[in-house]
């Protein structure tokens, strides 16, 4: 439920357009999601087998702590705090905010009750901070409390998307708008190498779409019977998102020929789909689900972010005060930095390009860190692994090229992303020395 919680936030309503408009044909609109779905969950196997062998809190931060040093690890959680995590609650929040103006008209980005000249704050902003505090302080209780919240929105939110494709189904087939015929051409007349690279960069926003799955390894430590839960919970919660992500895309291009779908109105598809299959009630319909996915996702991702920075501080790697756990064994002040520093973004806005340019730095650590399983099994080969990823060293040396694949791809079409995220990275090579010196843990 951490996982497809954390992975089903606002991107599987929003990003098919920009795809659409990248590749113009349904059959690579859906080979697009198929790649990254198919990335995803061979990265969900292979992390399989870090996370059963090393259920610590932090996950990908001691996974990349071990297999290589402290300044690789510490420069992923540098990385998850100023951007990646912070900026995708951020992101979420604004989400939320969005479509609740669907149904309180006061709250829009227009609506501004707050001038300070450099900045402003509008009635959506204010609620996404708003909503961003209530789960962070939520998220003081129990970590059973939290997946309980947890559970409840995922279970709700899968059930709604298969009820978004059942709709779309339905109502194609009454109302005369589905048609087959919307799925040709399935592929352009001339594929090429630019067509390649086109296509893998292309990729990216359905990767987006799919990332935060190696969310639940952050909260390994607090996880029942983590050598045998995790590994399950990484391949039984990947594979279910991708197969709803698919299905969504399908219902999609059911509904609506290509050339729609590239131009909805500000990308939001999903609403464009409802409206043509059950008419103006549609837009409701698809702001509410927006509203419990998003919420659910946020959640998400404030539980087990947290985590990352707790273990840092730990390892005097951040502030020392989030090594510390309330009477409910939250780690409640490194909820409070990270909640802190998510609605700064949120009141200046700036996430939302800092996002687009992390990904090439995200994909950058899930490369080294599938790489350290060959590291360690070198480096500690007598660590216990109760899991051992499936078909290696083929399955981690298949993500490596595939990834790195994208990577590249992004290299060669968009270099302001790449050039920006590698600078956010080696940014925090200085941070590490500053921590080192201000963070140290005093000796017992």
């Amino acid at each position: 439920m951490l996982i497809m919680g954390s992975m089903i936030g606002s991107g599987i309503f929003l990003v098919s357009p920009d795809i659409a408009r990248q590749v113009h044909t349904p059959g690579l609109l859906l080979l697009s999601w198929a790649v990254a779905g198919g990335i995803t969950i061979i990265g969900g196997l292979c992390y399989a087998e870090l996370a059963a062998a090393m259920p610590k809190a932090g996950g990908q931060y001691v996974f990349l702590k071990e297999a290589y040093n402290n300044l690789t690890g510490f420069l992923y959680g540098w990385t998850m705090f100023t951007v990646i995590q912070t900026g995708t609650i951020a992101a979420v929040g604004i989400g939320f905010a969005k479509y609740t103006g669907v149904f309180i008209a006061g709250i829009s980005s227009k609506n501004i009750i707050m001038d300070a000249g450099i900045f402003t704050l509008s009635s959506q902003q204010l609620l996404a901070m708003g909503i961003i505090l209530l789960l962070t302080l939520y998220n003081f209780s129990s970590v059973k409390k939290g997946a309980l919240l947890q559970n409840i929105f995922t279970f709700t939110k899968i059930a709604s998307l298969f009820g978004l494709v059942g709709a779309g189904i339905y109502y194609g087939l009454h109302s005369g708008q589905g048609s087959v015929s919307n799925f040709s051409p399935v592929l352009p007349h001339d594929i090429s190498l630019t067509t390649l690279g086109v296509f893998l960069s292309a990729t990216l926003g359905a990767l987006f779409a799919c990332d935060a799955w190696n969310n639940v390894t952050f909260a390994a430590a607090e996880i029942d019977n983590p050598k045998r839960n995790l590994p399950r919970a990484l391949i039984i919660g990947t594979g279910t998102v991708i197969f709803v992500y698919l299905l969504v895309n399908i219902v999609y291009l059911y509904v609506l020929p290509i050339s729609q779908i590239q131009n909805a109105p500000e990308d939001r598809v999903a609403s464009l789909m409802l409206q043509v299959a059950m008419g103006p009630s549609g837009a409701l319909v698809l702001a509410a689900l927006v509203m419990v996915s998003t919420f659910g996702c946020l959640n998400g991702i404030i539980l087990a972010g947290s985590r990352v920075y707790y273990a840092m501080a730990k390892d005097g790697l951040f502030f020392r005060s989030a090594a510390k756990l309330n009477k409910n064994e939250a780690p409640f002040n490194s909820l409070l930095f990270q909640g802190l520093w998510s609605i700064i973004l949120v009141f200046t806005g700036s996430y939302s390009n800092l996002l687009a340019y992390v990904m090439f730095a995200v994909l950058l650590f899930y490369i080294f860190t599938i790489a350290g399983i060959f590291i360690l099994r070198k480096k500690q080969p007598d660590l216990e692994r109760p899991h051992k990823v499936w078909g290696y060293p083929y399955l981690p040396v298949l993500y490596i090229v595939m990834a790195s694949a994208v990577c590249i791809s992004i290299l060669i079409n968009n270099i302001l992303f790449a050039g920006v995220g590698l600078l956010i990275v080696l940014a925090g090579i200085p941070m590490y020395y500053v921590s080192k010196r201000f963070f140290r843990q005093e000796p017992a």
